[in-house]
């Protein structure tokens, strides 16, 4: 039986690059049996094969190298046992992270299919449950830096999660709108999702009726849609009850193709 295995034959064996058995001798967590002082050659024995087992365990496992190698320094049952516990409750809160990823990337799938299935140009009445965003007040003008306000808003709330296709939205005071200024928007929200509700300075919309229209452009063609909608409203005897919520469904973050360019305008009425 072959007593002694070259570095290249260990890496073959256990599926572990050359480079990270290296690593593993020059941090003492798994030393050659032998090294040939010429050739600087590395040489493992089969009874090295059990260590090695343990740490490509304890590797899958996630498990930080400084903590397998204090399991080998001071190697007990109740260690490896507190090891393991630690880990598992590690492994459970990034299981939730991937969990709470998974669902916003379904949520923007689905917020990209929906916007490019549905019929634009066209005003509906549709009732949103309660929903959460926080909200900076703050004027602004079209044609502005939209990209400064988002960072003034990430950096006042201490955002720390993704702000992608769809949570960023503007909106046009009610007087504003009222006097047609549909050019001057009066602040810039984030809407918070289940995964986002940490944050205890959002502001909570209520369950209300809206009228909707979305249309190919940006913010930059927003205003014969406001036009469009407040007409709609006075000609139904419906009544404007607060400001405007903006978004872009699609836009530069998605597409480089202007004419793919998705725009959604709410009116919250009575």
């Amino acid at each position: 039986m072959k007593e002694l295995f070259t570095i290249g034959e260990v890496s073959r064996l256990f599926h572990i690059k050359i480079e990270t058995l290296r690593y593993y001798d020059s941090i003492g967590l798994l030393k050659p049996q032998e090294t040939d002082e010429q050739t600087k050659y590395r040489y493992y024995s089969t009874g090295q094969f059990e260590r090695l087992n343990s740490i490509k365990y304890l590797r899958t496992l996630d498990m930080p190298i400084k903590k397998i190698m204090d399991f080998f320094n001071y190697r007990e049952i109740d260690t490896l046992t507190a090891m393991l516990k630690e880990q598992k409750e590690t492994i459970a809160c990034k299981k939730q992270e991937l969990e709470n990823v998974e669902k916003r990337i379904d949520r923007r799938l689905q917020q990209i299919e929906d916007a490019l299935s549905i019929s634009l140009n066209k005003i509906e009445k549709i009732e949103l449950p309660e929903w959460r965003a926080v909200y900076l007040r703050r004027d602004y003008m079209l044609g502005d830096d939209i990209e400064y306000r988002v960072s003034e808003l990430i950096e006042n709330y201490g955002i720390n999660g993704d702000v992608f296709l769809g949570k960023i939205g503007i909106s046009i005071a009610m007087e504003d709108l009222h006097s047609s200024q549909f050019n001057k928007y009066s602040g810039i929200f984030m809407i918070i999702e289940d995964e986002d509700k940490d944050n205890p300075a959002y502001t909570t919309f209520p369950k209300r009726k809206y009228l909707r229209i979305r249309f190919n452009g940006s913010h930059m063609n927003a205003a014969p849609y406001y036009k469009k909608l407040l007409q709609y409203l006075k000609q139904h005897n419906m009544q404007l009850i607060d400001n405007s919520i903006e978004t872009a469904l699609i836009d530069y973050g998605v597409t480089n193709d202007l004419n793919k360019y998705v725009t959604q305008i709410l009116l919250p009425y009575k």
